[in-house]
């Protein structure tokens, strides 16, 4: 992926600008007028002289200077009274702040060119590549975190999932609801949503979820289930097996819930940001809402142990060009769009992942 250089701070430009000016927060969950709105860039902050990134970058939220001097991004329900909060709104570090939004300007503007839109059908899928973003990010002891919708699970790609989980190319699983149930149905009964491995509807099917959901009620949790033999395959089982962490959210129209799921949509919320803010790769697979959440949690960049910037792979698939471009256009620049269905993506990242770990030589 595209390293991002830091910016010249020697510069006159830089030298010259004053440090960030703060205020207090009014009130819990409260900031000062004029406070300063994240985005998910690079972003320096001039304090006592020095320019400084703060922790756990995303996009939508505050910069505070805590009791420590620690300089953080926080969601404004987040911030304490009395806090200090960045306030200013120029990006271009004549105000303190600094966003580096250098890095995506390409060449030849106004140039006319075919096939250059961001997202289409019509584009030739790089599976090579992708696969060596997923085994790079593995061997450099990396947090990729995986986002997927039921789709997967109904589409007979929940053997591929199972086998990335399995081979530690997940570092945690964000879902909802529905991708443990059907995965559990399947686990169980052998059909998802009533649904048999061979596309037919089955007699009774269209209860077998929800009897999913109250054996593993029963059995009081999802790992419990597993340690009970209940679940005995599938992307949770092995998500269970592995210690791979994941996060299941709910939504008004869940069954049951199962008993891991957050309800609570800023508990959810916060769960999803715990690993968001880890994350050195992500891979969204047939899931809209779920996608564009975690891409509001995601920086571009992921910041290396010597300090160095490089963009954060995200990759985005989905059967609908719209999806993905919602993504793009809700400030995740930085996602490759990949329009095609779940079984055919997964399949196929599977077997070139395979292909890249044999011709390095690694199991």
């Amino acid at each position: 992926m595209s390293s991002i250089p830091h910016p010249d701070f020697t510069a006159a430009r830089f030298s010259q600008s004053p440090d960030a000016r703060f205020q207090p927060a009014p009130a819990d969950g409260v900031l000062p007028e004029g406070f300063f709105t994240t985005t998910n860039l690079p972003t320096y902050v001039r304090v006592g002289g020095a320019w400084r990134m703060p922790r756990e970058p995303r996009m939508d939220g505050a910069l505070v200077l805590d009791a420590k001097g620690e300089l953080w991004i926080r969601e404004g329900r987040r911030v304490r009274a009395g806090e200090r909060v960045v306030v200013g709104l120029a990006e271009d570090g004549s105000e303190g702040v600094y966003v580096n939004s250098a890095y995506l300007a390409g060449d030849g503007e106004g140039e006319f060119k075919f096939m250059t839109s961001a997202v289409s059908r019509e584009k030739p899928i790089d599976y090579a590549q992708m696969a060596r973003v997923l085994v790079d990010d593995r061997e450099r002891g990396g947090y990729p975190i995986w986002v997927t919708g039921p789709a997967l699970v109904h589409s007979r790609a929940r053997a591929d999932m199972t086998w990335f989980v399995a081979n530690g190319f997940v570092g945690a699983l964000l879902a909802g609801n529905a991708v443990a149930v059907h995965d559990i149905e399947a686990s169980i009964f052998g059909t998802t949503l009533g649904m048999s491995g061979t596309g037919e509807a089955t007699s009774g099917g269209h209860g077998l979820h929800m009897r999913a959901i109250n054996k593993v009620r029963a059995a009081g949790s999802i790992a419990k289930a597993v340690e009970a033999g209940v679940i005995t395959n599938g992307i949770m089982h092995a998500c269970v097996l592995h210690r791979v962490p994941f996060v299941l959210t709910g939504s008004i129209r869940d069954d049951g819930p199962l008993p891991d799921v957050v309800t609570d949509n800023l508990e959810a919320q916060v769960a999803m940001r715990e690993h968001a803010v880890k994350a050195t790769c992500a891979v969204m697979i047939a899931t809209a809402l779920h996608a564009i959440a975690t891409g509001n949690m995601l920086p571009a960049f992921v910041t290396e142990k010597d300090g160095s910037l490089r963009e954060l792979p995200t990759i985005c698939v989905d059967s609908s060009e719209f999806v993905v471009s919602k993504l793009k256009d809700r400030g995740t620049h930085q996602a490759f769009g990949v329009v095609t269905n779940a079984q055919d993506f997964m399949h196929i990242l599977r077997l070139y992942v395979e292909r890249e770990l044999a011709a390095r030589g690694t199991a």
